[in-house]
């Protein structure tokens, strides 16, 4: 029954109608996967100075890989399921290649949205206060949407994905940065396939009837317009069907949060 289905809507427990979301960190890669974003392109040196890598540990052994990006000089905004149970994270700076960061920082200075859910994955958004970052040509901000946006949907909206390839022996991919231009979807499409109770007007959906989006640990990375350059949405969820499944995939928009951000960083504009 559909209604049953939304009220049950987890991973583990759906109707058959629907769709099982997932962080997109936990979601199967796939054989024929090109990278964590899928059939997408590789970025050149400077494309993206604003996306940085996030190696989180719990303090006991446990270790996972997001991404994040760069806001401000003591700041870098991400996913609340990327920061949830962590103690501490490394962060890369200015690097094409995963593992070879122009320079890197730990911090263990979380702002974990206080209303995150760790069934629904609803306000997946957290920030990380960072020591002071310079800003150059391979290191800089990206700036969020102006305060007069925060009601724009941006349905029908070009913006760039970034994020680096999937450590998969079965996939052969590299730790390569790269990206993928999408184009943001009406909601509908979202809440046709994972439900209208997990699905709000706080997150940006992404059809993918390419095959194109985030993948496997890419979680808590940037989506920004081409038009204007600003970030609007935070990587947050998938299908459990996994990355190539032609499932829509879900991300936190950022213009829901914009108060918030600032009120914790006094960033806004």
């Amino acid at each position: 029954m559909r209604v049953l289905g939304v009220l049950l809507i987890s991973v583990f427990a759906l109707s058959a109608a629907l769709e099982s979301p997932v962080p997109v960190k936990d979601m199967p890669v796939g054989r024929k996967i090109s990278g964590r974003i899928t059939n997408g392109y590789p970025a050149y040196e400077g494309k993206v100075p604003y996306i940085v890598t996030l190696r989180f540990d719990n303090g006991s052994g446990g270790a996972w890989i997001c991404g994040g990006s760069i806001i401000g000089h003591e700041w870098v905004l991400t996913a609340a399921h990327c920061t949830n149970g962590a103690s501490s994270v490394t962060i890369g700076y200015g690097g094409v290649w995963r593992n070879q960061p122009q320079f890197t920082h730990v911090s263990s200075d979380f702002v974990q949205h206080e209303a995150y859910n760790t069934g629904t994955l609803h306000n997946d958004i957290a920030l990380i206060r960072t020591p002071h970052v310079d800003f150059w040509s391979l290191v800089d901000k990206v700036e969020l949407p102006r305060l007069e946006d925060r009601y724009n949907n941006y349905y029908g909206w070009w913006g760039l994905l970034s994020g680096w390839g999937s450590t998969s022996d079965s996939s052969g991919v590299t730790d390569y940065l790269n990206c993928v231009d999408i184009q943001i979807a009406d909601n509908s499409i979202c809440e046709e396939h994972y439900g209208t109770t997990f699905i709000t007007p706080n997150h940006v959906c992404i059809a993918t009837p390419e095959n194109k989006g985030s993948c496997s640990g890419d979680s808590g990375g940037p989506l920004v317009l081409h038009d204007g350059n600003r970030q609007v949405a935070i990587v947050s969820f998938g299908s459990a069907l996994g990355c190539l499944s032609n499932s829509p995939k879900g991300m936190t928009r950022v213009t829901s949060y914009l108060d918030w951000i600032r009120d914790h960083t006094g960033i806004s504009y």
